[in-house]
């Protein structure tokens, strides 16, 4: 019989138990369920259920199950349905009808609601460390390419100069928000359901407070009911992944292109690429390509989760066994994404001679020839016209405005001068850009600083 079976009396259908056990998922939480009913254990020792031989027999016995199981030595049963009634059985075979009092004062419902938001909880701080590792990794990169001077793009046409150092940075911003996010959602998690019971609370005098203290949370949730309804967490979690994985898919898009014969910016490493059953020249991308891939995947377990939950009456339903194997399958997507990503872009080899000679054969100087007509009295869109008709002058004749002669500028303007050379150099236009968050040496040094002084105060 069931161990909800009592009001039964017919016993589940074999295809039910196939089609309502979660176990072979939600073992998953083993841990985090195993933690829960030892704080629980404690607290019913602290308000009378348990005596201290009964408390240190089932404490025992639950450290006694996690480490069988880690081992791989337990067999879980899809008949007891989930991770909470394998435990409670494994536990009611140690220490027999004893294993059965645990369960005082604690409802399902606020059990799975503790594991997942525990589990949730543990998942967000490890991203936090990866995201923060693959920051101090861009930082490193950056450092080293101050002075690599490649195209900046707008709709994928080459637009005006930037550095490497200033490209990579514009990643770590991103990932700056993503911790932030992260991070913030930490306070979100920090309330403790358990004691909650079915929907309403328990009519025994539990010790929420003790509880939370137990478990690593600030303190008890406040309404019995939201509580157990509660998924908001793992929506925040999978728009949180939704968003980092957005950032790491548009980096790796743009390694796939620069990794191209058509750019030719980039050599992945071997370490990193694969090859063609057929095609023995051929050196892909796949680890850039896959996760651009599953960045989709991630979304798709957002859109699952929002879904469930848009139409569910309060409190507990059965849709919401639904929450966990996306849940689970983004946070190991976004732990392996982090791990390769952060080993991959160490081993990129940076074709420099070809990011310059593409800022050189673009044209991405001309609004610097705009800007230099300004500072010569003209006003910004009569500039803006005449460097439109010397880069067309330029193309017409095949050569770049800076091999333009003297002569052939003062065709088109007669208020150029010999100081335009200097204006259009493509180093120092760069360096140009001297604005707070622009892309000139001393402006990304400063960002740099500002990143390092920003981590530094984190731990």
């Amino acid at each position: 019989m069931k161990m909800w079976g009592g009001r039964f009396s017919e016993e589940s259908s074999n295809l039910l138990e196939i089609f309502n056990e979660s176990i072979s998922f939600d073992k998953e939480m083993y841990k985090e369920d195993i933690e829960g009913s030892i704080a629980h254990a404690k607290m019913l020792n602290k308000i009378g259920i348990f005596n201290e031989k009964e408390l240190s027999l089932v404490v025992n016995a639950l450290d006694k199950i996690k480490d069988e199981i880690l081992l791989g030595k337990t067999k879980f049963s899809t008949k007891l349905e989930d991770i909470h009634m394998n435990i409670e059985y494994l536990l009611t075979k140690e220490v027999g009808e004893l294993g059965k009092k645990l369960h005082t004062a604690r409802s399902r419902n606020d059990q799975v609601a503790l594991d997942v938001k525990m589990y949730t909880r543990k998942q967000t701080e490890m991203i936090i460390k990866k995201i923060i590792k693959l920051q101090k990794k861009i930082i490193k990169i950056s450092e080293k390419n101050y002075d690599v001077i490649l195209p900046g793009y707008t709709h994928l046409q080459r637009a005006q100069p930037i550095t490497l150092a200033f490209y990579f940075m514009t990643y770590f911003n991103m990932l700056k928000r993503d911790y932030e996010r992260f991070s913030n959602s930490l306070e979100r998690l920090a309330t403790m359901p358990l004691g909650s019971g079915a929907l309403s609370g328990t009519p025994y005098n539990s010790d929420r407070f003790f509880l939370s203290k137990e478990l690593g949370f600030d303190m008890p949730s406040e309404n019995a009911l939201d509580s157990v309804s509660d998924r908001d967490f793992i929506v925040e979690f999978q728009s949180n992944s939704s968003m980092l994985m957005m950032h790491l898919s548009r980096l790796s898009e743009e390694m796939i292109l620069w990794a191209s014969s058509e750019f030719a910016f980039i050599e992945i490493s071997d370490k990193y690429s694969t090859g063609s059953s057929i095609m023995p020249q051929k050196k892909n991308p796949d680890a850039f390509e896959l996760i651009r891939g599953k960045t989709g995947r991630v979304y798709g377990n957002l859109f699952s989760i929002l879904t469930v939950m848009k139409g569910l009456p309060l409190a507990y339903n059965k849709d919401m066994q639904e929450d966990k194997e996306s849940l689970f399958d983004t946070s190991k997507t976004i732990t392996i994404v982090l791990e390769v990503l952060e080993d991959m872009i160490s081993e990129i080899k940076f074709n420099k001679e070809k990011m310059l000679s593409s800022v050189k054969d673009g044209y991405l100087n001309a609004t610097d020839l705009a800007d230099y007509l300004v500072t010569k009295g003209l006003e910004f869109r009569n500039a803006h016209s005449v460097s439109g008709n010397l880069v067309k002058y330029s193309i017409e004749n095949n050569k770049r405005l800076e091999e333009l002669t003297i002569k052939e500028f003062k065709s088109i303007s007669e208020i150029i001068e010999e100081d335009v050379y200097e204006y259009i150099n493509v180093e120092k236009s760069v360096n140009r850009k001297i604005s707070y968050g622009g892309s000139g040496k001393k402006s990304v040094e400063k960002s740099i600083e500002n990143a390092k002084e920003w981590l530094n105060k984190l731990y």
